[in-house]
């Protein structure tokens, strides 16, 4: 009898479970325990990485440079990292202006976001068709989580603050075809309250607003 033939299938074993292994360590870095503390999400990102988004519209690519904004360039890679954008709907949508999203689906967790500003970048880029910057209040330093992606040349934000930090680099042909058929939000206009979504969440906007393109999921790349 001889154990020299087990020996590879042995180790080929070994080897996928090692596998298994890192690859759950990293899952388990996602998901809401992994959001419920903003402030231990202070983690730099790479000078460069392209985030992968999967939609409800179909897949496209952000390309994100550190230089550009390195305030925005660091959040967002955290929050993608960490799966904030994962089931999370575009709510805002104007076609000819730009898409908005990043309000979490899940209410418990946007409690802890919403408060959770960012400092101001300087603008080094331009709010072109396709480069992606934050949503903000008053001021660039309200910046939190939600984004938007210009459908069009908005150059004209560059001088209230929007710093682009990336850029949409595939797929913006996806982009284009996101539903924006709400229209600006409530009150201006027929789109989900933000004030309602902030609260309720999915809930809210999978009842009221069916027809909303969505993250499927969105990971991190070099």
């Amino acid at each position: 009898m001889t154990f020299r033939s087990s020996l590879p299938t042995m180790a080929a074993t070994l080897a996928l479970l090692v596998t298994f292994a890192v690859a759950m360590t990293g899952q388990a870095t996602r998901g809401k325990a992994a959001l419920m503390k903003p402030a231990d999400l202070k983690e730099q990102a790479p000078a460069t990485f392209k985030a992968n988004f999967d939609t409800s519209a179909g897949p496209f690519v952000i390309e994100v440079h550190r230089d550009w904004a390195p305030n925005g360039a660091d959040r967002f890679y955290n929050l993608v990292k960490r799966g904030f954008y994962d089931d999370v709907r575009f709510f805002r949508v104007i076609p000819g202006f730009m898409a908005q999203f990043g309000i979490n689906g899940d209410p418990s967790i946007m409690a802890v976001w919403r408060g959770a500003t960012i400092p101001p970048d300087p603008v080094k880029q331009s709010n072109k068709k396709g480069f992606v910057t934050y949503a903000m209040g008053a001021s660039p330093d309200t910046r939190t989580t939600q984004l938007f992606i210009n459908l069009a040349d908005n150059t004209r934000l560059d001088a209230s603050g929007f710093a682009p930090f990336g850029q949409v680099t595939s797929g913006m042909n996806v982009v284009e075809k996101i539903f924006g058929g709400y229209g600006e939000g409530a009150p201006s206009g027929k789109g989900p309250n933000q004030g309602s979504v902030q609260m309720e969440g999915n809930k809210y906007l999978e009842k009221e607003f069916p027809k909303l393109d969505f993250v499927k999921t969105a990971t991190v790349t070099p």
